[in-house]
């Protein structure tokens, strides 16, 4: 999977499809999560993400069936050393407080992130 060929970076947002989350609040959480991913890589690791900036930040969009799935990723990417960050619902909209809603990988090598995630489905 890729934004386009030969893009050495990326960052991946996976989300829950078992939530029933609008277009609207799923966008917000995947906005929240890129967001929040991308800070962490420019915080600990700037090559990665000066890399990514200047390619042109490429993001996809993955589906993930459940909580379970989702925190299983999130292991997997703290044990491959990958910035990421997992989204947390505050609750004031559609989902109940403290809900987990998505996960942000990256933005690192493509080939790592592919490692891990190119079995996932697109949203």
């Amino acid at each position: 999977m890729g934004c386009g060929l030969g893009l050495k970076y990326k960052q991946v947002i996976l989300v829950r499809t078992d939530l029933g989350m609008s277009i609207g609040k799923t966008a917000a959480q995947v906005a929240h999560g890129a967001v929040s991913a991308a800070e962490a890589a420019r915080i600990g690791w700037m090559e990665w993400w000066s890399g990514w900036m200047d390619e042109g930040q490429c993001k996809i969009v993955l589906r993930v069936k459940s909580e379970e799935e989702l925190l299983r990723f999130d292991e997997m990417a703290g044990r491959e050393g990958l910035p990421k960050a997992l989204v947390v619902d505050k609750g004031l909209t559609e989902v109940a407080p403290g809900t987990v809603t998505c996960l942000a990988i990256g933005p690192a090598p493509s080939d790592k992130v592919d490692k891990l995630t190119g079995v996932l489905p697109l949203l």
